[in-house]
């Protein structure tokens, strides 16, 4: 067991401070005089000097970590799960090795484009009643007012039992410029990922996901091919047709883009398409809500791959593109 040598200076301080506290009242002033240097002592700094340089590696083969095909972030040479506590005694230091190691140069944003819209209680309108003719008597104005009270009481009674799951009148109010699936997808592109200075933007969009990413490209298609390096679509169910996507649009998906989708074959079986887009290929499900979750080890490489030529060496052919439809004739 290693000793630092904040322990040593510290050591002698606090042997000093119990030997006072046994002592009688005449020892007040030392005690607070200890207190008061003890408060001045930079614990950090005296760590600093007892700790190695906080050189770290800027990716995480640096480290010697990697993540399996179950996801699992492992150690490259050993296979083992990564250890907090690489440097006995030196807490500080591991805390930053641990921060240096979880950032993988990725930020990740989540989309949420199917809630375009908040429900909120109808307001009330109030008629005015005629009853407040100025010409009317007070007395008469007050029963008029106590039997239209009554009448709605026991309207609101009879509908609240002949239909109890609304008891309250409800209206939709949309978001501002997230009203659909594909408003949201463009805002925050807009707001947020165009702002950002990540250079490698990559995609994973599932099902409706798809479409609103194909209508991205439509209304944004310089700025996304300036940006993105790959999409993965998961069972989507766009149709480059239907959007009336251009030919530039879709020969980039074909080069860029591959759809996992929805099938009994093995993983990342190649499966034939009718659409001049993007390569087909099989997620290992037949269940169209796991195609994600079954597909993302493939998802990953094919993301390292698309990184790899994009930062200047050959793209490798992928064995689920060598038989891709030949639709530049279409």
């Amino acid at each position: 067991m290693s000793i630092s040598l904040s322990s040593l200076i510290l050591l002698p301080i606090w042997i000093s401070m119990a030997q006072i506290q046994q002592g009688g009242p005449d020892e007040k002033e030392k005690t607070t005089a200890l207190k008061d240097l003890l408060s001045r002592i930079d614990l950090d700094e005296l760590m600093k000097k007892d700790e190695p340089p906080l050189d770290f590696p800027d990716t995480l083969e640096g480290f010697e970590y990697a993540f399996n095909e179950k996801g699992q972030l492992r150690h490259i040479k050993t296979g083992e799960p990564f250890v907090f506590n690489y440097r006995e005694d030196l807490h500080r230091w591991n805390q930053k090795r641990y921060e240096a190691l979880g950032e993988e140069g990725y930020g990740v944003i989540v989309l949420n484009p199917n809630e375009n819209y908040i429900e909120v209680e109808k307001p009330k309108i109030h008629v005015q009643s005629s009853s407040d003719s100025s010409d009317e008597p007070a007395e008469k104005r007050e029963r008029k007012d106590k039997v239209s009270k009554e009448t709605k009481k026991r309207r609101d009674f009879y509908e609240k039992y002949r239909n109890p799951q609304r008891e309250k009148e409800m209206m939709q109010l949309y978001i501002r410029e997230n009203g659909s699936p594909e408003e949201h997808a463009i805002y925050v592109w807009d707001h947020f990922i165009a702002q950002s200075a990540a250079e490698n933007v990559f995609f994973v969009a599932h099902s409706y996901g798809g479409l609103a990413f194909v209508e991205l490209m439509i209304q944004r298609e310089a700025d996304v091919k300036s940006k993105v390096t790959a999409v993965a679509l998961t069972d989507s169910v766009h149709n480059v047709w239907h959007q009336e996507a251009g030919k530039t649009i879709r020969e980039w998906m074909r080069e860029n883009c591959c759809n996992w989708v929805s099938s009994s074959e093995p993983l990342d079986t190649s499966v034939e398409s009718m659409l001049p887009d993007c390569p087909r290929v099989s997620a290992g499900t037949d269940r169209h809500e796991l195609t994600s979750w079954k597909s993302f080890p493939s998802i990953f490489k094919f993301f390292s791959e698309a990184s790899e030529a994009k930062g200047g060496s050959p793209r490798p052919a992928p064995t689920r593109r060598s038989h891709r439809l030949k639709h530049e004739e279409l």
